[in-house]
């Protein structure tokens, strides 16, 4: 089962106050990146945010689990969607600890 496209718009939309917030389809599901580092992922209608110190002590209490099989755990954030200002909030504080994506080099053969 794949995130519906109306879900990922509404968990974007209610994002907004962290910052410049887009979405990308990967593998049939979605990367949330605030401001251009990949803060969550959107899997099977459900959000997952990327975890740091700064989202542990903001979520007080957290729930982990991985998005997807294989995965590393995320935080799952339950229905706090719902309240833009709180997911906003966990988003910049998130945002500010995560590292800068690291630049891709191209290689020509």
């Amino acid at each position: 089962m794949t995130s519906d496209a109306q879900f990922v718009n509404f968990i974007v939309d209610q994002m907004e106050g962290a910052g410049k917030i887009t979405s990308r389809k990967m593998f049939g599901e979605y990367g949330v990146y605030c401001n251009g580092k990949i803060v969550a992922l959107i899997c099977k209608d459900r959000l997952y945010v990327k975890p740091t110190n700064a989202g542990r002590a903001y979520i007080n209490e957290v729930i982990e689990e991985p998005p997807y099989d294989g995965a590393k755990p995320y935080f799952l954030v339950g229905d706090q969607i719902e309240d833009a200002d709180w997911l906003a909030g966990l988003i910049r504080v998130s945002h500010e600890e995560l590292p800068e994506p690291k630049n891709k080099k191209i290689t020509r053969q």
